[in-house]
């Protein structure tokens, strides 16, 4: 049996390269704010704001309902094949962006093709670090997603200062950005691997304490696979747990993304300056990164179910109050206030499924989760440009408000299907 020390080291490596894989992922594409605003008043100005927020949901969608795919084939074949190809897929669809004119152009290189390969890049890191680090699951997940919170920081500010303050160009900014991730995508895909052998767990422990053991490479006899196989349940979907998980999660990603697209564009229409406007989309993402770690380490202590439900709750609250905050200041303290619970919906999804798969279905699990998401991500953000555009930005905040809550009312049905008890830690 490897050394504690060999295990664990791998295990690091593994958040380290999830960190680097989220950032040129999902933190790439939580930047899409600034791409819309340039788009619309450089290379897209006889298309609508509802036309070009196509680009970025299409992008979000095709990311997520990969997923149940891409959670699949982690389980049968590992991470590597998968990161390698996607790294490969995003750095292509970045340097022929820098090429494109038209919006179908943009459409099928920066919607189709980077969302497709984002998949190949960020659930594999996902499942991978779960497996690793079941005891710790919250913490760990929060970290890796962090990355994608860094990204959304410096992938605005630095094509920004490309695009503008710099005058690149939109070419040679897409390219810059290419060769920025190359390394960043290696790394990823070096330090990212499958544990080697099943963690020692104690007798009784929940199968969400256990790491996955087949498709992790580690060796078992027949017997004890058949032992395993008699213990998992018939189906994920046969569990109303996960049934309202999926649904609760399903609800919040209708609306969560419309401030990160939106708040830019607010800022100016209430007088702030487009230089200082801009900087929104980073702040909110800065806040996102302490909201995917803090309340992660708070969830494997006081329980996963209760944070999230607390942060969908909360982030339902502000939402309602956006439209109330129209001064620099109480726009910054209310981005903060905002990224920082939105963070916790972004990072916990996982570590809630942990609580009700299996060892052997845990990336299926995640997978389908995030796959059932995929249409309501789909649609959120053109409906929300729909309701921008026709009627102002108060709909626009209701409707984000109102379906993050509705989402917090099913995960509290997940949650007290799961436990009864008001008080018990889940």
């Amino acid at each position: 049996m490897p050394s504690p020390r060999i295990s664990v080291s791998a295990a690091y490596l593994s958040v380290v390269g999830g960190i680097a894989a989220l950032f040129c992922s999902v933190g790439f594409f939580i930047a899409f704010g600034i791409f819309q605003g340039y788009y619309k008043d450089e290379i897209m100005r006889d298309k609508s704001d509802f036309d070009i927020s196509w680009i970025g949901s299409v992008l979000v969608f095709l990311l997520y309902i990969s997923a149940p795919g891409c959670g699949v084939l982690v389980d049968v074949f590992g991470p590597r094949a998968m990161l390698v190809g996607g790294s490969v897929g995003v750095l292509l669809s970045i340097f022929l962006t820098s090429l494109c004119t038209q919006y179908y152009q943009f459409f099928l290189c920066q919607a189709v093709l980077l969302g497709i390969s984002m998949a190949f890049i960020t659930w594999p890191p996902m499942a991978v670090v779960s497996r690793h680090l079941p005891h710790r699951r919250g913490l760990a997940l929060g970290i890796v997603t962090g990355g994608s919170s860094i990204g959304g920081v410096i992938w605005p500010i630095m094509i920004d200062q490309l695009l503008y303050k710099r005058e690149l160009g939109f070419p040679w900014t897409m390219r810059v950005v290419g060769f920025t991730m190359m390394p960043i995508l290696l790394i990823a895909c070096l330090t990212i691997t499958e544990p080697k052998t099943k963690p020692q767990v104690p007798q009784g422990a929940s199968l969400a304490g256990n790491a996955d053991s087949g498709a992790s490479g580690g060796q078992s006899d027949g017997r004890e696979e058949e032992k395993e196989k008699e213990k998992e349940p018939p189906s994920l979907l046969r569990n109303p747990v996960f049934v309202f998980l999926c649904l609760g999660f399903g609800l919040g990603f209708f609306g969560v993304f419309n401030p990160f697209f939106y708040i830019s564009s607010y800022a100016a229409a209430h007088g702030v300056s487009p230089e200082t406007s801009f900087y929104m989309i980073s702040i909110i993402n800065a806040a996102s990164l302490l909201g995917r770690v803090v309340p992660g380490y708070l969830a494997d202590r006081f329980g996963h179910y209760n944070v999230i439900i607390c942060s969908l709750l909360s982030s339902g609250i502000i939402s309602f109050c956006w439209t109330a905050v129209t001064s620099l200041s109480g726009l910054i303290v209310w981005s903060l206030v905002y990224g920082f619970f939105a963070g916790a919906i972004l990072s916990l999804p996982g570590a809630c499924v942990g609580k009700i798969a299996t060892p052997r279905n845990q990336g299926r699990a995640i997978g389908f989760l995030q796959g059932t998401s995929a249409m309501t991500v789909l649609f959120g953000s053109p409906i929300g440009g729909q309701l921008l555009g026709k009627y102002g930005y108060l709909p626009l905040s209701m409707f984000t408000g109102a379906t993050l809550s509705a989402g917090a009312v099913c995960l509290i049905a997940a949650r007290l299907k799961l436990d009864s008890s008001l008080l018990a830690s889940v």
